[in-house]
């Protein structure tokens, strides 16, 4: 058996990580996990439900992690893990930092950005090549997350693994209809169409400033239409806003956060991510969540998209940055049930294998021997 660590930072509540440490072969790996967060999360408690070793440390600010650095490094040095697997960016530059002087020889990360410190942070490249650096093995969600660590930070083909994040798909598949009915309660969803689904951060890189002027001329054809923002709010809410006020507000909801993942997917008639190009994602889990949930959807070609995803086959694919073919697509799918009922077939064949969480976390193994 193989002893392995997690090193997770900020992080409240992650379906993902709660899916891994549930489902992982237990026979064949003891995992422990090592949570750097500024208060007590939910996953904290998750795992200490599965009676999963979890040790926290808590920070206030980036000056604590010279205090915190020593503690994870004796924490390791009592677990002795065969590996470790870092996520996040804190969690990797710290926990590979430990295990490297812990002497721990797997030490594994995910790469849970693409190409952000070079188009938007330069400072921070310095970090991501020292994770590159003091990991033996770096796991990239995507194809195009492959392709910056090789292109544009020097990583060696051989020492990345893709390996696409699993999911619990029948989790969104087959959702609580109880729940589902108390969230179209609560958002005042019942005789509208079609109703439109958006869940993504209010940030340039996603895109939702082009979806807001093509649901704008949407409406002229379908005035008793609705589109719903999930995750609605950061740094561009105010553009955002802005172009809202040319939408009556009866027409749109706003959502800041709903637990209810999978029922929120319901909801929807058709579902839309539309990320500005094809590397600022370093994955997009929605675009697996919709599919999932045999939702038709709208996507350009961003992230994991980019690796499975074929216009017209398993969802429709719209230009980077074009308002008018997004709303194109709308209207093709509002006017085509038998393209709608095709592509939400087509998008559950296409992700159910390719995605199924077992697949992962055998790959994942695979890492830790």
């Amino acid at each position: 058996m193989k002893k392995v660590t997690y090193i997770i930072s900020d992080i409240n509540k992650a379906l993902a990580f709660e899916w891994i440490a549930e489902k992982i072969d237990r026979s064949s790996v003891d995992l422990s996990f090592i949570l750097i967060i500024q208060s007590a999360s939910e996953l904290e408690g998750y795992l200490k439900e599965l009676n999963i070793p979890v040790t926290c440390f808590y920070y206030k600010s980036k000056k604590d992690f010279l205090s915190i650095l020593p503690r994870i490094y004796l924490s390791l040095k009592k677990l002795k893990p065969d590996a470790v697997h870092c996520h996040l960016l804190y969690g990797s530059l710290l926990g590979l930092t430990a295990a490297w002087l812990a002497g721990i020889k797997i030490r594994v990360y995910t790469r849970h950005h693409s190409d952000f410190h070079h188009r938007y942070f330069p400072a921070g490249i310095k970090w991501d090549k020292w994770c590159n650096i003091l990991s033996t093995r770096v796991v990239a969600p995507s194809g195009a997350v492959k392709d910056v660590l090789i292109e544009m930070e020097g990583v060696v083909p051989d020492r990345i693994t893709i390996i696409p994040h699993g999911f619990n798909l029948d989790y969104f598949r087959y959702p609580d209809q109880r729940f589902v009915k108390g969230l179209r309660e609560k958002y005042s969803v019942s005789d509208q169409y079609p109703v439109i689904g958006v869940i993504s951060r209010f940030t340039e890189l996603k895109g939702i400033h082009y979806i807001v002027p093509a649901y704008r001329q949407l409406l002229k054809a379908h005035p008793g239409s609705l589109i719903l923002f999930f995750n609605a709010s950061g740094d561009y809410e105010p553009a955002i806003r802005e172009l809202l006020k040319t939408i009556p507000e009866a027409n749109y909801k706003l959502v800041s956060f709903e637990n209810d993942l999978a029922s929120i997917y319901q909801l929807f008639d058709i579902f839309i991510q539309v990320s500005v190009d094809t590397r600022i994602e370093s994955f997009g889990q929605t675009y697996v969540e919709a599919l999932a949930a045999g939702i038709p959807s709208i996507f350009t070609l961003s992230g994991i998209a980019a690796d499975f995803i074929v216009d017209d086959e398993n969802a429709l694919v719209v230009p980077f940055k074009d308002s008018g073919k997004i709303y194109d697509a709308m209207i093709k799918l509002i006017a085509n049930p038998d393209l709608k009922r095709r592509l939400a077939e087509n998008g559950l064949e296409s992700v159910k294998d390719r995605f199924a969480l077992q697949k992962m976390l055998c790959e994942l193994l695979k890492l830790y021997v």
